[in-house]
């Protein structure tokens, strides 16, 4: 059991529940925009993303430590990793294998849903499979945003369409919509706790943007990620996109302004831990409460 427990604590289990909530935003579009949809689908579809996102996590933290990164960074609940490899609980190979074999295990998953949706759904799930296997060996180390936007796609848009698209196996338009600030969100939440990594980071040869442009920068292009998903809520509202009782995602924005307020001034100080906090529900509850204010409409328009 003890050995369950260690594997368990590997995958950070507190970052699955972006994954739950992604996969349910996605369902909500679906239902409100085609009412009947496949419970079983959903279902599937959560369990390959989790199964993804527990691959990414891992191969992370394989990689982090590999590099030396892990073994720079003090150790928060938001920094380091899972410290399951650096306190020498796990050895290196045996995550290395359990990173592979997370995501050898959502093939067969992903392989049923290309028969019943077809080949169209085949660049998400390469651009998926890219994001996952390369992300912190390449991807992080190609500068100019793209490992912010990777996370920002591989966690976030992607993963909202593609719950609707295998759901319904229908391409629109407004289901990406739907799926933008998911990306903005995740974009920001990998920037923000990117800030205390910094010298660690250019230590093991990455190149995120707070090393390119330097932490108080990155702390101003996460204030526009953010504000940018709050926008683009709101815009779709005024549009007539999006119906109005979305608008309780924006419930969170009282969090987003005390770390506009507070963030750049504790940025290489202990209190930032406390902003990285506050970003958690910003990220988790803006997509939660959006997905459950696709619900309620439908359930008053029925």
């Amino acid at each position: 059991m003890k050995r369950v427990k260690i594997y368990f604590q590997e995958t950070r289990p507190q970052f699955l529940v972006l994954s739950i909530i992604l996969v349910v935003l996605g369902w909500s579009v679906s239902v409100l925009l085609n009412s009947h949809t496949s419970l079983f689908n959903m279902l599937l579809a959560l369990v390959g993303l989790i199964l993804l996102h527990i691959s990414v996590n891992v191969l992370n933290d394989y990689f982090d430590y590999k590099t030396g990164i892990d073994l720079n960074t003090e150790r928060t609940p938001f920094n380091g990793g899972s410290g399951i490899l650096t306190s020498g609980l796990m050895k290196p190979v045996e995550a290395l294998i359990f990173g592979v074999v997370s995501f050898l295990l959502a093939i067969p998953i992903g392989l049923y849903f290309l028969d019943i949706v077809g080949l169209k759904i085949l660049p998400i799930f390469i651009l998926g499979a890219i994001f996952v296997l390369l992300y912190t060996p390449i991807l992080t180390r190609i500068g100019y945003g793209v490992s912010e936007i990777s996370a920002g796609l591989g966690l976030g848009t992607l993963p909202v369409y593609a719950t609707y698209l295998v759901i319904t196996g229908k391409y629109e338009l407004i289901p990406l919509l739907y799926s933008i600030p998911s990306g903005f969100l995740v974009s920001a939440l990998l920037l923000l706790n990117e800030i205390p990594d910094k010298e660690a980071d250019k230590l093991g040869g990455r190149e995120t943007l707070p090393i390119q442009i330097g932490e108080k920068k990155a702390f101003s292009v996460y204030i526009l990620l953010v504000g940018s998903a709050y926008a683009w809520i709101l815009g779709c509202v005024i549009a007539g996109v999006f119906p109005p009782l979305v608008l309780i995602s924006l419930l969170t924005i009282p969090l987003f302004i005390a770390n506009l307020k507070e963030g750049e001034k504790s940025i290489d100080t202990p209190q930032f831990a406390k902003i990285q906090g506050r970003n958690i529900p910003i990220v988790l509850f803006t997509q939660l409460l959006l997905a459950i204010g696709i619900f309620l409409h439908y359930l008053i328009m029925r």
